[in-house]
Parts: structure tokens; sequence; C-alpha cells
């Protein structure tokens, strides 16, 4: 790189505009902002495209927006709240949480909003990363930590024929407009995922009519959510309660994942083969005790296990059928017109409102990577490397070829948790690292690509059971478990503690650590060693491809 905005070449030696540029402002840059300063490390921006932090808790806020585990599990550990008001958070609630966290800590003033990062250019003559901003704007850091989330942005086109000839009010979970009023409106929602589970039974009641039109069943258990008393409220200020609480809920999670990742492959397959079996019949149970017509219980039974797909809680979600103004579609949709929906039998239904929950474009998914959006060391296309060698990073956060950078949520980083236990993780091992360098004063840091394919082959193995589930078990089913390559990059399954050790822990060994050398005026680059500090090889060399890290 080493080139300005303006095509002239960059100087060499000059320092950036921060030292640590934090992308998103979500609960993952919140939580690397805090870690950040309380490492000592106080010249950071985080830049973030909307206008309040919370991330998806600030974009989507459509009725009956909540979190779908416990509130005491959805928090961050260095923040704990005693006084949620129920035992599954409502959306305002969680946002405002995070508003919180942001002026408890002081974050506000590095936070810029109203900034959109449209790419990222690895400068190796200065040691730093160049971020295009929309509007043409230029910011360089020294270090880079991407906390874009897990959920980078709606699927805008389902794919769905004559999107652009409906006349009437389109609704998104991501978009959604509070001042339209509902009551007496012909609704419809496309897709049934966790967005759609809780806006049908919110609506249900104030709308004239309510089409759900179904591509997949989804798993959907009931969801009790009382309130919790002001008592319990109270208990949950003991020091340690809470902390402790979760902690359990994590080693019954982390021992399920560990036992797939380690049983061998001829105890995996008719264990799990069973385990799916006993759980339909046993939905089945539970749809003929909460839904009246058999046909609409047939439709609602998924083929498919309970962990396919990303299960979804509501209680009143599979009621809501019962009522007289609501129906389940199964037909597939042929196209859209100027009034509602047409099936492909042929039938059309019209509607004053149409909700998109298709969906989002995740960080498992190769597409969901731009070429071009973020290119590093010797050329280091990450989308043209993703779509190439597959979804890959040690320990889930680092590539060789993007010196200086981290990402929170990367390939094989949720290990079942609730999203604030691992982007911690995930933000102590960047921060980790950064201060690492500050101690060598060091300019240049990147993962080895040794460890990064040692870390990787390891990962991939201990995947097998999960990726036979979901790409041979259950590959009829459609989800984002399993991404188009077919791997299951969105599951660690090694459990959450030995993420854990993996990112506190990490050796430092495992990365290289270098410091900018001035360059003499009157000695040219060499072009075998342009871009490539002293000592080290181009990221090219010996890199593994997909096929060989499969068969190793």
């Amino acid at each position: 790189m080493g080139t300005a905005a303006n095509g002239a070449r960059a100087p060499r030696n000059s320092s950036p505009d921060v030292e640590v540029a934090v992308i998103g402002a979500g609960p993952g840059g919140l939580a690397a902002a805090v870690k950040l300063k309380r490492a000592g490390v106080t010249d950071f921006l985080v830049v973030e495209r909307a206008d309040e932090v919370g991330g998806s808790w600030h974009e989507n806020h459509y009725p009956g927006l909540e979190v779908d585990i416990p509130s005491i599990a959805y928090q961050y550990s260095f923040a704990r709240n005693p006084g949620w008001s129920r035992v599954f958070a409502a959306g305002p609630e969680v946002k405002q949480y995070h508003i919180d966290i942001a002026r408890r800590f002081g974050l506000y003033p590095h936070i810029r909003f109203g900034t959109t990062v449209t790419a990222e250019e690895w400068d190796e003559a200065n040691h730093c990363w160049r971020l295009r901003l929309a509007g043409g704007g230029l910011l360089t850091a020294r270090f880079v930590i991407s906390a874009v989330g897990a959920f980078i942005s709606p699927r805008t086109d389902p794919g769905i024929p004559g999107l652009a000839d409906y006349r009437g009010i389109w609704q998104r979970p991501s978009n959604w407009d509070d001042e339209y009023d509902l009551t007496g409106k012909r609704v419809a929602i496309i897709g049934t995922g966790a967005s759609s589970v809780q806006i049908t039974p919110a609506i249900a009641g104030k709308v004239h009519s309510l089409s759900v039109f179904q591509r997949t069943p989804v798993w959907c258990v009931p969801k009790p959510n009382p309130r919790i008393p002001a008592a319990v409220r109270f208990a949950l200020r003991t020091p340690g309660l809470q902390a402790a609480m979760h902690g359990a809920s994590l080693v019954v999670v982390d021992g399920v994942l560990r036992a797939l990742s380690n049983a061998p492959m001829a105890l995996v397959r008719p264990t799990l083969r069973t385990v799916d079996a006993a759980a339909i019949r046993g939905y089945r149970g539970l749809l003929r005790l909460l839904v009246d017509d058999p046909a609409t219980r047939a439709a609602l039974t998924p083929d498919y296990g309970p962990i396919a797909k990303r299960p979804t809680a509501n209680t009143d979600y599979l009621l809501a059928f019962n009522r007289a103004n609501v129906e389940l579609v199964t037909t597939p949709i042929e196209r859209c017109t100027a009034h509602g929906i047409r099936t492909a039998d042929g039938v059309d239904r019209e509607f004053d409102m149409i909700v998109l929950a298709t969906g989002y474009h995740v960080f498992s998914d190769p597409e969901t990577y731009t070429p071009g959006l973020v290119v590093g060391r010797d050329g280091l296309d990450l989308g043209a490397f993703f779509a190439e060698h597959g979804l890959q990073m040690y320990e889930s956060v680092a590539l060789p070829g993007l010196p200086n950078r981290w990402t929170l949520v990367g390939p094989y980083s949720w290990s079942g948790t609730g999203w604030h236990a691992f982007v911690e993780l995930t933000a102590d091992h960047a921060v980790r690292a950064i201060s690492e360098a500050r101690r060598r004063a060091a300019t240049f840091v990147a993962v080895r690509q040794e460890a990064h394919d040692a870390y990787h082959r390891r990962i991939y193995r201990h995947g097998a059971a999960m990726r036979w589930y979901l790409a041979e078990l259950n590959a009829h089913v459609p989800t984002y478990y399993r991404n188009s390559q077919g791997d299951s990059t969105y599951i660690r399954p090694t459990g959450y503690f030995r993420a854990r050790r993996g990112h506190r822990r990490f050796p430092f060994s495992d990365y290289e650590f270098d410091v900018q050398r001035p360059q003499a005026r009157s000695a040219p680059e060499s072009p075998a060693r342009a871009g490539v500090p002293d000592g080290t090889a181009p990221i090219t060399a010996n890199r593994p491809r997909r096929d060989e890290l499969r068969h190793r």
C-alpha cells in the first residue's frame, strides 16, 4: 500500500492518526473499548456507522424483541446487572444496558458515530492500517480491532421476484417503522426465524389478518418470562452469585461441545441420529398440546434436528396459529405483486404491509466478505482468501497476512455462550497482543504461519462431528450454522473454557513482533522483498490449501 487517498505516496515512518481503531460499537466494540482502557491504552477510536451504541440492539426495535437466553447470561462479566426486570430482557432494556456501559466507562468521547468503514488497507511501509471511510475520509491506525459482530447486514434481497412491484408498506426487523399503525391491517411475514417468532405473536392481536410464509419450520419451545421479584433482584447483588449461576450453565454447554468434539465418529453418528429422532417425536407431542389444527401442526413439525438451525423460544408463537386471523402458508412464493404476494399455486393475497424477516449475512459465510474490503500484507485479500481456502483464523481472531488486526467474531468463534461472554474473550486476546507489542515497542504484530496452521488443523479436526451433523445428517435444511462451503465455521467445537485459555494464555511465541525501520531513500526496495519485514517470509509462502488442511 503506502499511498495517500489522493494517490500520492505516504510518507515513511509517519505516525498514524490513532493507536487503535475499533470498528463497531456493539457488544464486541464496547468490550474492546473497556478492555483497552483497563490496559492503559487511551489513544483509541471506535468508529460506528449508526448514531448510538448497541449494534443490533440499537438497530432492531421491532415488536416483541427480547433476548433468547436468560438475562444474567447476556451481559459482561465486568458489569453484571442485578436489576433486569424479566428473566428474558426486552430489547429496549438491553439497548439501555449498552448505553449505560458506554456512559459508565467513559467511552463516548472515544466514539465517532455516523462513520462507515468502506475498506481496510495495510500500509507495510508505515506498519499501520488505512481505513477508508464513506464520503472519502481516511483514518490511519497502528492496530485495528474489527468488532462488526455476527450479523453483518440484513438480507435485503431474499430472491423473491417482484419486490419492487409491491406498493404497500415494507417492514424489516432491522429498520422497523414504529409510527406505522398496525390496527386492522392485512399483514404478511416472510420467514420463520428468530425475528419472525417474536414479531408474529406480538402483532397477531392487533392486525386484521396475519399470514406467515414458511419455507422451513422452526424449533420453538415455550419461554415463560416472568418479572423478576424485587427480592430476587436484591439477592442478585450478592457478589459472585450471578457469576456462579452463569458459570454453572457454561459448564453444561461446554461439556456437550467437548464431548462432541472428542467422541469417535462411530459413536457420534448413531447417538445424534437417536437424539434427533427422539427430539422430533417429543416436539410432535408439544405441538399436539399447543396447536389445534392437525394440518397446521404437521406443517410446523421440523424434519431436522433441534440444533441444525438456530432454535427459538417463545411461548406465544405456536399459540398464535390458533387464532382465527392467523394462517400458516407453506406454498412457495412465486412473486410479489403490486398489492401483495402470489404463491406457486396461483393464489393472490393482498396485504397492507409485508415484513421481510429473511435473515442476515453472517460472519460464518464466505460471501459476507467482499473482495477488496480488507487487503493485507502482500495484497492478501480477506474475501478472496476465505473463498479459496475456507474460513480460518488463529484462535478465531488473527490471520498471518493481516498484521496488527484482530476480529472479535471470526471463524469458529461462538462457544455456546451469550454473545458478551465470548466477545470478551476475543477482546482479551486482541488487547493482550497489543499490550505486549507496546511493552516491546513493536509496531508490527502478526500471528506466525505455523501457529495459525497448527491451530486450524486442530479446530477443523474437532469440528468433524458438527460438520457431519450439519452437512450430512441435516444437509437438507438451510441453516447459517453450515456455510456455502459445507463448513460449520459458526461454532467453536472445543467449548468455552478451552477458548478462554486460548485467548487469555496464548503463547507470545505464536506471534511475530517487529519494529518499523527507517529506510534509506537511496536504497529502493527489492521486488522480492517489497513489503516484507526483515527476517520474515511472504504470507503466501507455504500457505496450506483448504483440501490439504482437511486431509492432514
